[in-house]
């Protein structure tokens, strides 16, 4: 019966959940596509061709069993759909919506050419959405009882909360240490709400609460306890800070009163949904303001779009390459433009003032190493952008973890990220993990779900050993 319900890509169009006006979504932070019915998402999931080589699981980071959800999708298995989506991952609903699927799965679906692939990612959403309003994600319970052995998690972004959960699961006495007053990281106060409503974050904190995850917020490793009193304290550690370090605009004013990195603007403005009063959040609001934000990623993007939703006079994006060369996805773009984003392209920052930002046009040399042409100075190009609020989004750097945490002895790479082996993903201090952004550089969410599950993994072959040899010595 169920094959019916499938291969109908030839006679159903890809139709994605509608979005709201753009007029409408941009009063507001809540997210811009309306939900799928049942209806549509089993219409759509039923245009999947059921391939021999599932090329949207191959370039998953996750290697979700795409194909198999969507089947029981089609055929209205959503509980069954859920459990093989959640399986392989921590967190289905907020890849769904944060996701480059187009970079990802969508953009490697094998109808996509011709017929537009299957909307892989809204399904998923819809999937997830739904487990939790019929009660199917289970409350936390651990297999086992560990709790003998404790770990320590510095972070509580998307690898860290992945590790946590698989890892209270074996049984194991999990403790996640966070600088910030919310767990979540970037998912809590670096993605704006219209891309990932805050509630979706905080369900999945809850539930590992619920399940006995201790967290500490307000909790600064160096300030509150050394990386040393942590190890002494727990059996395993791992490091999952994320890197929050942002890259610097090398132009003159560019420290100006007028000036302000991303993740400033973007952690206020998401304190603000959350309700809370801001001493200076007169300083983070663009509303009456001419904005300009230097940068091509997701970022820039968050920037741009909340600067609209804060009521700026006016939003351009500086940009140093052209359209076809941005790093940002070309659907966050799009939804830019539509929301009355301007986007200045091969222009870069030559000066920031009190009043504006000097702009250098830039014309498209020969492609560099990475195989993207490199900008170059077009000399007799130069304009001037007015400017009350400049944001940089350049994108993020390590911190000095070693001299934050107070652990001269941490490897770290001439990156500054974490220096691992590979395979155990350990770093060079016994016992001491590190897993996500701090170990691979600024990447995508999904990337570090996969580093969470892995280092999970990694550590409990670690603590069992550690826990064999205890026992030995003690007999």
């Amino acid at each position: 019966m169920g094959a019916t319900k499938l291969l109908k890509f030839i006679e159903r169009d890809q139709a994605y959940p509608a979005k709201r006006t753009a007029d409408e979504r941009a009063q507001d932070f809540l997210e811009i596509s309306r939900p799928y019915i049942l209806a549509k998402a089993e219409e759509q999931a039923g245009r999947c061709s059921q391939c021999g080589v599932p090329f949207c699981q191959v370039h998953c980071p996750l290697q979700n069993n795409i194909p198999d959800w969507l089947k029981l999708t089609a055929e209205g298995r959503l509980e069954e759909a859920y459990e093989v989506s959640s399986a392989t991952n921590a967190m289905p609903e907020i890849c769904g919506r944060i996701c480059p699927q187009d970079r990802l799965c969508e953009g490697n679906c094998v109808i996509e050419e011709g017929f537009g692939s299957v909307t892989i990612g809204s399904v998923e959403k819809f999937i997830t959405d739904t487990a939790w309003e019929n009660g199917w994600v289970k409350p936390l319970k651990p297999v086992a009882d560990r709790s003998g052995q404790s770990v320590a998690i510095i972070g509580a972004g998307p690898a860290g909360l992945t590790a946590a959960e698989a890892l209270r699961v074996k049984g194991y006495d999990v403790h996640v240490y966070d600088r910030h007053d919310r767990a979540g990281g970037l998912l809590t106060y670096g993605i704006p709400g219209f891309k990932l409503e805050k509630p979706v974050v905080m369900r999945r904190v809850e539930r590992l609460a619920a399940g006995g995850v201790h967290f500490h917020l307000n909790f600064a490793v160096g300030r509150d306890a050394s990386l040393a009193e942590l190890r002494e304290r727990h059996d395993a550690v791992l490091i999952a800070t994320g890197v929050y370090k942002a890259r610097q605009v090398e132009v003159p004013g560019a420290d100006g009163p007028t000036t302000m990195a991303a993740l400033d603007y973007l952690i206020a403005a998401n304190k603000t949904g959350f309700g809370d009063v801001l001493p200076d959040a007169g300083q983070f609001d663009a509303a009456g303001k001419h904005v300009v934000v230097i940068g091509g990623g997701d970022t820039a993007m968050d920037c741009v779009r909340t600067a609209i939703r804060q009521g700026a006079a006016s939003v351009k994006c500086l940009y140093r390459r052209d359209r076809e060369n941005m790093p940002g996805s070309a659907r966050e773009v799009a939804n830019a433009e539509e929301e009355g984003v301007d986007f200045v392209w091969l222009a870069a920052p030559a000066e920031i003032t009190a009043t504006g930002v000097v702009a250098q046009g830039m014309r498209l040399g020969q492609p560099g190493p990475d195989g993207r042409r490199a900008p170059e100075p077009d000399a007799d190009n130069r304009f001037t952008l007015p400017a009350d609020l400049v944001i940089k989004a350049l994108g993020f750097d390590a911190e000095d973890l070693p001299t934050l945490f107070g652990a001269p002895d941490l490897p770290v790479t001439r990156w500054g990220t974490c220096r691992v082996d590979h395979k155990t993903m350990m770093t060079g201090l016994d016992g001491v993990f590190a897993a996500g952004d701090i170990v691979r550089g600024a990447s995508l969410v999904v990337w570090a779900v996969r580093d969470g599950r892995d280092v999970a993994a990694q550590m409990h072959q670690y603590l069992r050993a550690r826990a064999s040899t205890a026992a030995m010595v003690a007999a």
